[in-house]
């Protein structure tokens, strides 16, 4: 048996090049969490959790002192028992979805190491074909027009459009996006929640002429109802995201009938078994998938990657999140081609961040 023999919780804090801004407010920069798990044979996994308020409910600040007391207990127990190391999570705290997220991606990443797979093999799948679409966020129209003829130029074949203000203000972004790029690129919208029934149903039905490929949460996130009403209302096929936590919200919408598909995220789920999970009710239920990520580095965003290359039902990616941090402190880990996604060769994770720049940090260390 291999034990846990040290772990390593660190504050990860990179600011974005620009402030983000979308429905719910304005993101300066990732406020993330990483965990490193050593083991009693000199293995060592990564993992990274990145917490929002607005969507986990956690700060990093409390991220941290949750980690502390989750290494504290994991200390002297079997890392390859992984569904037991979950559930002593889920034992000694309710929620904090982000920082189980990165506790497990790390023993998930010594697993793999340990096996001499990566994980997206380890899981049975194949190293296939991955493509991310780029995010524009709120800005006028003309802005984000300029961003996405600047996307296309780089080669993202799709686009997510940050929308939920007006009709007017949404529908003039949209219309001046598809002018931009042409009928060449696909455009996903994502209202963050932003719209009522009533707004949602009439802006979705304004932007059909553009070819929307889908709406991610037009509704607030406690509107089941309502989400299901502007499905049967729309031409535009809706996803779930903030609605989606993990695999019982996915089995109550997918039970509703409440959306066409659901964004599966490490950070809102708790990590990749749930994320499995979430996927495996999916398919049952005919409803495909996606991968999105909150503001991880290429770390995490590994971790998503591989999850996506395991399970076929993935059909979308939006794991662009590092594209706004202002540095890369990744080794490693998935490389980008425009919107085209490389998965690292090598066992486990296949990404790593380095001791000298792990040193500068703010940690603790658990033995």
């Amino acid at each position: 048996m291999s034990t846990i023999s040290r772990i390593d919780v660190y504050k990860l804090s990179i600011p974005c090049t620009e402030p983000m801004v979308i429905a719910y407010g304005e993101s300066a920069g990732g406020e993330n969490l990483l965990v490193r798990i050593e083991t009693s044979d000199g293995l060592h996994g990564m993992g990274e959790g990145s917490p929002d308020y607005y969507v986990t409910g956690e700060l990093q600040s409390a991220t941290f002192e949750v980690g502390r007391e989750l290494a504290r207990r994991m200390i002297g127990t079997d890392a390859a028992a992984i569904e037991a190391r979950v559930a002593q999570m889920n034992g000694t705290v309710r929620f904090h979805p982000s920082t189980k997220s990165a506790f497990e991606t790390a023993l998930w990443d010594l697993c793999g190491k340990r096996a001499g797979l990566p994980l997206y093999e380890l899981w049975g799948g194949e190293n296939r074909a991955l493509e991310t679409d780029h995010t524009v966020d709120m800005a006028t129209p003309e802005v984000m027009a300029g961003k996405a003829a600047d996307l296309k130029q780089r080669g993202f074949h799709s686009i997510k459009i940050k929308v939920g203000r007006t009709l007017r203000e949404d529908l003039e972004s949209v219309k001046a996006i598809r002018e931009a790029v042409g009928e060449g690129v696909s455009l996903r919208i994502d209202a963050n929640q932003g719209w009522d029934v009533p707004t949602a149903i009439a802006t979705l039905a304004e932007m059909a002429p553009y070819a929307i490929e889908f709406c991610e949460q037009p509704v607030p996130v406690w509107d089941e109802r309502g989400m299901k009403t502007v499905r049967e209302r729309s031409s535009v096929p809706i996803m779930a995201d903030e609605s989606v936590a993990d695999h019982h919200d996915a089995f109550r919408l997918a039970a509703a009938g409440a959306c066409d598909y659901l964004n599966i995220k490490l950070a809102k789920s708790g990590g990749l078994s749930i994320g499995l999970k979430i996927d495996a009710i999916a398919e049952a239920a005919g409803m495909r998938c996606m991968v999105g990520c909150m503001e991880e580095t290429r770390l995490g965003l590994t971790a998503s990657a591989h999850l996506a290359a395991a399970r076929p039902n993935i059909a979308f990616l939006d794991l662009d999140g590092a594209f706004f941090l202002v540095e890369d402190p990744v080794t490693g880990g998935i490389t980008y081609d425009g919107g085209e996604i490389t998965l690292p060769e090598g066992s486990g994770l296949g990404a790593d961040i380095p001791a000298d720049y792990l040193e500068d940090l703010e940690s603790v260390s658990i033995t």
